[in-house]
């Protein structure tokens, strides 16, 4: 029972959702697959509503996450009209690992990369899986750490909310 109560203290404790005042996108410097290095407020369309996974290449929820919303986004999409992106946070050392790993995944999605974690310092978040959504007018509306299985389902949710109030 102790270690119950341990175990469920710990998962609420490591995933926590924030619904903060709208934050705006940082300019941080990231680069994408192949290099090109990218302003990261400048990787959103505007208009459209966006889902980013900040993910590692040894962070097996963080794999389960995308793995997840990659199967489902191709359905998602037909319903609503939104982007997905990815982050790594792993150094430049495993950077060759990132695109192996992607290639090797099928992603079609674009995979962006903060190998000496500026991005994630300008964000100010400590673990991974992290997860924003980006409204429409470039706002960070919604940040979460942690995953459980399913929790892709309430993503969409919110980003099907988001996009139908134009």
């Amino acid at each position: 029972m102790f270690k119950k109560i341990i175990l469920s203290t710990v998962f609420i404790l490591g995933s926590t959702a924030i619904f903060a005042q709208t934050q705006e996108l940082p300019t941080t410097t990231v680069r994408d697959i192949n290099g090109k290095q990218i302003s990261f407020n400048e990787a959103f369309e505007k208009g459209k509503v966006t889902l980013v996974s900040f993910w590692a290449t040894w962070c097996i929820p963080c794999k389960q996450e995308i793995k997840n919303i990659k199967g489902k986004l191709e359905g998602w999409k037909k319903e609503v009209d939104f982007n997905y992106m990815t982050v790594s946070i792993d150094d430049s050392r495993a950077t060759a690992m990132v695109k192996t790993y992607s290639k090797s995944q099928g992603w079609t999605f674009p995979v962006l990369l903060d190998p000496n974690s500026d991005l994630k310092r300008s964000l100010n978040f400590q673990n991974v899986p992290y997860t924003i959504i980006v409204d429409q007018n470039g706002k960070i509306i919604y940040q979460h750490t942690g995953y459980e299985e399913g929790g892709e389902n309430e993503l969409f949710e919110m980003i099907k909310k988001l996009a139908n109030t134009k």
